[in-house]
């Protein structure tokens, strides 16, 4: 039998023995106190903190993505601001009454959790889902990325090993070891999953959600910043550079397009410039877009995460030792300017439009093309402004004079920590929420009677007339016929 089909079958079978064993913990789990959660949560937050730097330089050093320092402060984040966030969050037995209501809300798992890590943030992923799930007394299976399965796996061992340290049942944090895309099918499709939580390409992301069950996924970025001539365009400049070069922009909440307005678009341009940008020539553009995203839209993947430079010279162009991020000059959103799609690399889309009006219909145009119900930014110090773009852009999360990376996710802004990004109806999900422990549990609820249910009784029904049985025919007609033939046969023989 060929070595590719003894891997899916391996990978298989590892999937519902995961999934078995998972199921087995989190029903013991099930039963914890939430001083018991919160001991065993909050034991695997401190451990991916101390852990933090050391996973991201093995995340760099093994997906060749990003860059390590970056994604030590990504799996910081992860760890320390999440636990932060719910941290106080009850999650176990009664967390709600409505006396006015009379209403008692329970709160309840899901189970066990099937959940997918892309090769962009391998390690910080890992540790983000497994906090939000085990504070929510789910247990969880990770599929790793192929590219990433060994940092995404130490990454499991350490969130694994501090649970069970702090009086977790064995088993109830996992990561698949033999890879494939069909043994990640059947993690998710095994019955005793009831979430699965599908970060990752778009083909998997619309697999998880074919499969009847409940499911969380997430859409394509591809966000635009409009900056209008009341902006603080110098802190734009900064937060905008700051937002595409962290991580080499493999957050999909980074900032992929400027729109400038005419007035200050200039002075916005050599801000960037200033900052670290270097703006590509018409002949450039038309090379690293071509190179960089397929026909079909989808970026080519030795182009994700890759440093300006790199980027550079992979598609034989120069570009200076210092550039942080690179940026073009486009005037149309569509398929002929492939750089207006959503790019997981440090390259920033740049448009001139006159007025705010017309800024937001060319934000409105690029969410539509790719990143519809993500995120946009808008920078800006007119509040009239401010509220008619929240107004009308479809977008879920719309920051406002920040950077768009770091406050879609709860970073520096009031949003709920998170590195999964609903994008609701406009986007395909089925919230437009940052996704947290609050999103993996079921609340049930006590309900008692505030008024009587005493529904009028129907009148009783009318009884149909009795209709009398036919009378007897006076004469008997058997008797008429029978001496009729007895006279006809007298006859005959008379």
């Amino acid at each position: 039998m060929p070595e590719q089909y003894d891997t899916d079958l391996r990978s298989a079978q590892e999937a519902r023995t995961l999934v078995r064993q998972c199921a087995e913990a989190q029903k013991s789990f099930a039963r914890f106190n939430q001083y018991q959660v919160d001991k065993v949560v909050g034991a695997m937050a401190e451990a991916g903190f101390r852990a933090a730097e050391r996973l991201g330089k093995m995340a760099q050093e093994e997906t060749k993505i990003g860059v390590a320092v970056h994604k030590t402060v990504k799996n910081q984040f992860a760890s320390r601001d999440v636990w932060e966030s719910i941290k106080d969050v009850k999650t176990v037995g009664v967390i709600g009454r409505d006396e006015a209501r009379r209403v008692v809300e329970i709160a309840w798992p899901f189970g066990v959790i099937a959940a997918l890590v892309p090769v962009t943030n391998p390690t910080s992923t890992v540790i983000f889902k497994s906090l939000i799930a085990l504070k929510a007394r789910n247990g969880i299976v990770f599929s790793p990325h192929p590219t990433a399965a060994k940092c995404s796996a130490e990454a499991t061992r350490i969130m694994a090993e501090a649970a069970t340290a702090a009086g977790a049942p064995a088993g109830l944090v996992s990561c698949m070891s033999t890879i494939s895309l069909s043994g990640t099918q059947e993690l998710m499709k095994q019955k005793a999953v009831r979430l699965v939580l599908a970060t990752g390409g778009e083909a998997m992301v619309n697999f998880a959600y074919s499969l009847g069950k409940a499911a969380i996924g997430v859409g394509p970025g591809n966000v635009p910043v409009y900056v209008d001539r009341s902006a603080d365009v110098v802190k734009a400049a900064r937060d905008v550079v700051n937002g595409v070069s962290f991580d080499n922009a493999v957050i999909c909440s980074h900032e992929g397009a400027v729109v400038a307005d005419q007035p200050i678009a200039e002075q916005m341009a050599k801000e960037l410039e200033r900052n670290g940008a270097f703006f590509l020539d018409d002949t450039q553009i038309a090379l690293l877009g071509k190179a960089m995203l397929l026909p079909n839209g989808l970026m080519n993947a030795d182009f994700v995460g890759r440093t300006p430079q790199q980027l550079a010279s992979l598609v034989g162009i120069s570009v200076p030792d210092d550039a942080r991020i690179l940026a073009a000059r486009l005037y149309e959103v569509s398929p002929n300017a492939p750089l207006s799609r959503e790019k997981l690399a440090p390259v920033l889309a740049f448009y001139v439009e006159d007025g705010w009006r017309r800024g937001c219909e060319r934000c409105i145009e690029i969410l539509n093309f790719g990143g519809l119900g993500h995120t946009m930014g808008l920078h800006c110090r007119n509040e009239d402004i401010i509220i008619e773009f929240g107004l009308e852009k479809p977008a879920s999360r719309i920051t406002v004079n920040t950077s768009t990376l770091a406050g879609a996710v709860g970073f520096n802004t009031g949003l709920a920590p998170s590195l999964v990004l609903g994008t609701g109806g406009m986007g395909g999900g089925i919230t437009s929420d940052n996704i947290t422990t609050t999103h993996l549990m079921n609340v049930k609820r006590l309900t008692y009677e505030l008024h009587s249910f005493d529904p009028p009784r129907p009148a009783p029904a009318v009884k149909p007339a009795v209709v009398a049985a036919p009378s007897k025919p006076a004469v008997d007609v058997e008797d008429v016929v029978r001496k009729v033939v007895e006279e006809a046969l007298a006859r005959m023989h008379g």
